[in-house]
């Protein structure tokens, strides 16, 4: 049995701290080396199979142009307001030579040439777009070779060179493009400590020790150092996303603390009755390390379902953090028993520090020093068993007003745009987001975030005018770039420049616009085919594809929860609930982020500078990561009611008891993950920003709203039929695949606990 097993494995830990502990040091050591010899790094292929935006993609990488290369551009304007390039020699002087030394770059395949196009006259300039109509900005587009055969260096190189020619050269020179995206370091190593700092504070003022609150954050740093090595070497292998990382990073560290939190709880309450320390251990891994794992596994189950999306990027981006989860899950049955056996009866009793820590949870107010009782939980416990009888005599307001704020706060959703926020959604402390904004002032805003149309004419000779004609028609297009056709393959690639932004609703309905009715048009019935690419019809494509594929992906997981929670608590009223309340709590955190995001409301406090669209595959990846994480808090308190209610066989006793008697716990546990999901809600990237605030405001509606009113409200109301199932039914279900039975009672020495039939 499960139970079984996991008590000889952490009594076994505990029993031999210093070799398992011995162990994971080697794994870590190994995982870093490894990472260093044959890992690699992050890259964003943000295509997938069957999109117009791919085939564009397979046609230019057909033509060898090198657009499908990784690019850079370097936006100047003169210090002198008065001068312009047209007129200044001194100006143009300066572009020359930086666009010289900016050819003269490793691996650089080339840049366009607006020093050469000014001596063209003015007006063949302008039609370029490499100068502004007014001459004050000019953009040097630089070109590489795909990302595989770069590296830091040549963003470094890049980002050198510009800070030695702004001391030489009278320009200010901004830098922007993809290099800097894929090649700058991503937010996380500042988010992850102040994440870390904040758990221990809060694990401090739990338990009360030093010592009790440095474990469940030493385990995580080891668990994320293995899991965090791990899909670096997995990036050697395939395309993992640059959001991984940090992802893996913000969940790791919030469910590896949460199930240390767990398990030593239980620690410390084996502990308090006498119990060595090795059995203790063994003991409460055996207990609390079940939902541990039915957690976990529920977790890793969900993020590996985004495959159902069928975009590469974000299964392999799921796979990864997947793996960070399930080395947590590892470490919290392994390497924490470990830590709990070394450091033995230390953990059962707090030290001058945490005495004062406890002093300052029990204090009463106006009476210093006074203590409400030597037990600091048994006086948490009575305030919430007071308030969990108060929702229980007066369920009916409290599940009303409860739904009714959740509902409020879910209809946003309604507004809900995808999109990927760009260079100007960044801080204008970023040399991206000034570039970004030099370009929009000089060429428009669709300059940003240009189209490319990839054609192949199949010898039809006109296709290409038609083409170039009718596309530059379109009102949703401010400029064509000059056409350039490959001589081998007779593969044409248009540089199309939009009117409107990159993030702008307007610039998704003209890539609709050009798919449907331009390029049909233009082409006709002939052999003749064009699709449109470029980084904007990617993501444009890809926010379709997931959301089409959003409902299904959820319905599965709210099946495979509802199963699940059936066989566990041989119910069908308490799954239900329980699916349907996970679900109103992560659509009204959607909600807060449409008003955050799309609406700006609050987003100065996060430091946002500008409203973004929601990113398109956010909305899935947190549903999946959500809903594991909320099965955690949902194993852990019914099964708390559940052993009340057949115990007492009362409802609302059950409830109470059940409620209040989890409620330290949980708060905690939810306390330490919104603290460290907030501390990734202040990174510079809209997207990890996006990230933090929903995982943080779920995580809170979860355990206050959901878990303290909605929960005890509604199980009041159904009274004993929360506990209803049918004859048939519990003749099929499989016995036991978490609960507790005979055989895992006697393992752990506790006594036997009768299975709920309920008739």
């Amino acid at each position: 049995m499960l139970t079984n097993a996991l008590f000889r494995l952490g009594a076994g830990a505990a029993r031999h701290p210093w070799r398992v502990i011995a162990a994971w040091l080697l794994a870590a050591a190994l995982a870093v080396v490894a990472a260093i010899a044959f890992g690699g790094r992050t890259a964003d292929s943000m295509t997938a199979p069957g999109l117009d935006s791919q085939r564009a993609a397979e046609l230019i990488e057909r033509a060898g142009t090198g657009q499908d290369g990784m690019t850079a551009q370097v936006v100047v304007t003169p210090l002198d307001s008065g001068a312009t390039f047209f007129d200044h020699g001194s100006a143009r002087t300066a572009l020359t030579r930086l666009q010289t030394e900016v050819k003269g770059l490793p691996h650089v395949l080339g840049a366009s040439d607006p020093a050469g196009a000014l001596d063209a006259g003015r007006d063949t300039t302008v039609r370029s777009g490499l100068v502004s109509a007014d001459g004050r900005i000019a953009v040097v587009r630089v070109q590489y070779p795909d990302q595989s055969r770069l590296s830091t260096e040549d963003l470094d190189a890049l980002v050198d060179l510009g800070d030695r020619l702004r001391a030489e050269l009278p320009l200010r020179i901004e830098m922007g493009g993809n290099l800097f995206y894929v090649f700058s370091d991503p937010d996380g190593g500042a988010s992850e400590l102040i994440g870390l700092l904040a758990a221990a504070a809060i694990l401090f003022l739990a338990f009360g020790s030093l010592v009790a609150a440095a474990l469940p954050i030493g385990m995580a740093v080891f668990g994320l150092t293995v899991g965090v090595a791990t899909m670096t070497v997995l990036a050697g292998v395939t395309d993992v996303p640059t959001f991984a990382p940090v992802l893996g990073s913000m969940v790791g560290l919030g469910v590896g603390i949460d199930y240390a939190l767990f398990v030593l709880a239980r620690h410390r309450e084996y502990l308090a009755r006498g119990l060595d320390p090795r059995e203790a251990a063994g003991r409460a891994v055996a207990t609390a390390g079940r939902p541990v794992v039915f957690a976990g596994g529920t977790v890793v189950v969900s993020i590996l379902g985004l495959a159902v999306a069928n975009v590469p990027f974000m299964t392999v981006g799921g796979l990864a953090v997947s793996i960070v989860v399930l080395t947590m899950v590892v470490a919290s049955v392994t390497l924490l028993p470990a830590f709990l056996g070394a450091a033995g009866p230390r953990l059962a009793r707090a030290g001058r520090i945490g005495r004062i820590g406890r002093a300052l949870q029990t204090r009463k107010p106006g009476r210093l020093g006074r203590r409400r009782d030597p037990a600091a939980g048994a006086a948490h416990a009575a305030g919430w068993h007071r308030w969990i009888g108060h929702v229980s005599r007066h369920p009916v307001p409290y599940a009303v007003g409860a739904a009714g704020l959740l509902l409020t706060a879910t209809l946003p959703v309604l507004g809900l745009r995808v999109g990927l926020p760009d260079d100007g959604s960044l801080p204008h402390s970023r040399t991206e987001r000034r570039a970004y904004d030099l370009v929009a002032e000089g060429f428009g805003p669709g300059t940003n975030g240009p189209l490319v149309i990839a054609a192949d004419p199949a010898g039809d000779p006109g296709v290409l005018d038609r083409l170039v004609a009718t596309v530059a028609a379109d009102p949703g297009i401010a400029s064509v770039a000059p056409t350039h056709i490959d001589r081998a393959t007779g593969i044409a690639t248009l540089v199309v420049f939009p009117t409107t932004s990159p993030q702008d609703k307007a610039t998704a309905d003209t890539i609709a616009r050009l798919r449907t009715d331009v390029l049909p048009t233009a082409i006709g019935h002939g052999p003749a085919r064009a699709h449109v690419g470029g980084a904007a019809a990617s993501l444009s494509d890809v926010g379709q594809r997931t959301s089409q594929r959003l409902p299904v992906f959820v319905a599965a997981v709210l099946v495979m929860s509802f199963l699940l929670l059936m066989l566990v608590f041989r119910s069908i009223l308490v799954p239900l609930k329980a699916v349907l309340l996970n679900l109103l709590s992560i659509g009204a955190a959607y909600g807060i982020m449409v008003a955050v995001f799309q609406w700006g409301w609050g987003g100065a406090l996060i430091g946002l500078e500008a409203t973004v669209p929601i990113v398109s595959f956010i909305p899935m990846f947190l549903f999946a990561i959500l809903f594991g994480l909320s099965m955690d808090y949902e194993v852990f308190l019914l099964s708390r009611v559940r052993e009340e209610y057949l115990r007492t066989g009362d409802n609302d006793t059950a409830i109470v008891r059940g409620v209040s008697g989890t409620a330290r716990i949980i708060t905690s546990a939810a306390l330490i993950m919104v603290a460290v999901f907030l501390s990734f809600a202040v990174a510079e990237d809209p997207s990890t920003k996006m990230f933090g605030l929903g995982l943080a405001t779920a995580i809170f509606i979860d355990a206050t709203v959901v878990r303290m009113v909605l929960v005890p409200a509604t199980m009041t109301l159904l009274g004993r039929t929360n506990w209803w199932l049918p004859k048939w039914l519990d003749w099929m279900l499989p016995r036991g695949p978490v609960g507790t039975d005979d055989a895992d009672a006697e393992s752990t020495g506790e006594a036997p606990r009768p299975r709920l039939v309920d008739r």
